[in-house]
């Protein structure tokens, strides 16, 4: 079993912090709450390191919102800092899991996304149906909340599990067990608000 090293450490060192800033930043430059993080952007990186180190961060609370795309979707949405140490977490546990994922799992994997998993589908299709040649049946379906409806305590028992190096860092497990949505941490705006 391979084993993992200083993860808390490499997560909230300054040069992941700062990388995980300028990943999260694409294509949202211009929103309000981006900008007011950007004005002291230092100050509020190295606020936010401390309080990983010294274990006294606490996850915010999310801003609720409704988008249509194309069906009505509702929409949680965490504060700029706290989207900076997920992209932190997962810039560093990514490598670790990735290997762990099936082939034809394409949302949030480097070299995957919509496309690759569009061809790869229609590859299965023509493949299944002989060249378009026969009848085939396809299941498309959502499982509503999904997330949300994730038990955090097996997933820290299935990551601790499959990854015992992993589970000594155990402050990566509370942030899993402490960034669950629930109604208080949830400030409601109306529709089309972000």
């Amino acid at each position: 079993m391979k084993t993992y090293d200083n993860i808390f450490e490499k997560i909230i060192s300054l040069e992941n912090l700062f990388s995980a800033w300028d990943e999260f930043l694409d294509g949202k430059r211009k929103k309000k709450d981006v900008l007011k993080f950007e004005y002291n952007l230092e100050k509020n990186i190295c606020e936010l390191r401390n309080e990983l180190k010294a274990r006294t961060y606490k996850h915010g609370a999310y801003t609720s919102f409704y988008i249509n795309d194309p069906k009505q979707r509702h929409i949680h949405k965490a504060q700029v800092r706290d989207r900076i140490v997920h992209r932190a977490v997962f810039s560093v546990l990514y490598p670790i899991f990735e290997n762990t994922f099936i082939y034809d799992s394409y949302s949030c994997r480097t070299g995957k996304g919509t496309h690759k998993g569009f061809n790869r589908l229609e590859r299965m299709l023509r493949k299944a149906s002989k060249n378009n040649t026969q009848n085939c049946f396809i299941l498309k379906c959502d499982i509503r909340k999904f997330f949300a409806s994730v038990d955090c305590e097996i997933l820290i028992q299935l990551i601790s599990k499959n990854n015992a190096p992993l589970s000594r860092e155990s402050e990566v497990v509370g942030q899993i067990k402490d960034s669950r949505i629930s109604s208080s941490q949830v400030l409601k705006f109306p529709t089309g608000t972000s």
